[in-house]
């Protein structure tokens, strides 16, 4: 296993920045935001790690690519926010991708993100991925398709008989698709990827600072690996974009856990896509995280 470090010095600056209006407007957080923030610098913090590599298949030695502190986020001026007119995160549960998304998206939409349980292949060269994003369309998709715990079990060989072409609204092809079974896991894995691509939209690039959900992943066991918590510079990035108080936003993550939800519709194996059967959200695999929102909450409350 290898670690990605990063002296004191260079997270520091990549946290606040050397551009003294940015660092004003980073003083100006309240005492309790800038302790847990500086959690990015400080030695051996035991709520954000560093980024650990444990094959060539991860994603910064697949993909290497040039990291983003937070002056480069803030001065990037292509990089999408919410306005008064358009601030609604839509989801929509599709069987094509980006071009669809984008003609389907409402006037007061901010972004729109697609759910597939189709395998996401962006061009040939890939072997797959968990999802994508448009920075510029406000668009962005992932699939299921990899998280259900039978996906490499299943088998479709000698499914296809023989080769039919098919327009690209035609979707029969899917029917009776292999459909996982909405498991605790899977839905963290899913909040992962889900929140990952919207990060993308709303310009932040992949995490290369410390352990964050921000990180690409190459891999079902690379994304198992990535945290659901976003690591004090990328957050500083989406609280610059959004406009939140860190307090606010830990203590509705707590409520989303705690709510006990009894409509939650899930397809199991024996039920088909018009059977839905409700139960209760299975957010059993959340324990650990809820644990470590608690901690970022003492800390800011100090």
């Amino acid at each position: 296993m290898q670690t990605v470090g990063h002296s004191e010095h260079t997270l520091k600056t990549a946290l606040i920045s050397k551009n003294p209006e940015l660092v004003k407007q980073y003083e100006q957080l309240d005492p309790g935001e800038q302790r847990l923030l500086n959690e990015a610098f400080r030695p051996r913090s035991d709520l954000f790690g560093p980024i650990t590599l444990h094959s060539p298949s991860d994603w910064i030695i697949s993909h290497p690519e040039a990291p983003q502190d937070f002056e480069q986020f803030f001065s990037n001026l292509h990089r999408k926010s919410p306005s008064p007119g358009k601030q609604t995160i839509y989801i929509q549960c599709i069987g094509q991708i980006l071009t669809f998304l984008k003609k389907k998206k409402p006037e007061d939409a901010f972004c729109v993100v697609g759910v597939t349980m189709i395998d996401l292949y962006p061009r040939e060269s890939w072997n797959f991925v968990f999802g994508q994003a448009s920075l510029t369309e406000g668009v962005g998709i992932f699939s299921f398709a990899r998280y259900g715990t039978d996906f490499y079990s299943s088998h479709y060989k000698g499914k296809l008989k023989k080769l039919e072409r098919k327009s690209s609204s035609d979707y029969s092809v899917f029917n009776d698709y292999y459909l996982p079974e909405a498991t605790s896991v899977l839905l963290l894995r899913s909040c992962k990827t889900l929140t990952h691509e919207i990060g993308h939209i709303f310009g932040l690039r992949h995490c290369q600072w410390l352990a964050c959900l921000m990180q690409g992943s190459n891999h079902l066991e690379e994304a198992d690996r990535r945290p659901l918590d976003l690591c004090p510079i990328c957050l500083r990035k989406l609280q610059s974009a959004v406009g939140f108080r860190l307090r606010d936003r830990y203590k509705a993550l707590v409520r989303w856990i705690d709510a006990e939800s009894t409509d939650t519709p899930r397809v199991t194996p024996k039920h088909s896509r018009e059977e839905l059967v409700t139960l209760p959200k299975p957010v059993e695999a959340f324990k650990e995280w809820k644990e470590w929102v608690t901690r970022c909450l003492a800390v800011l409350q100090k």
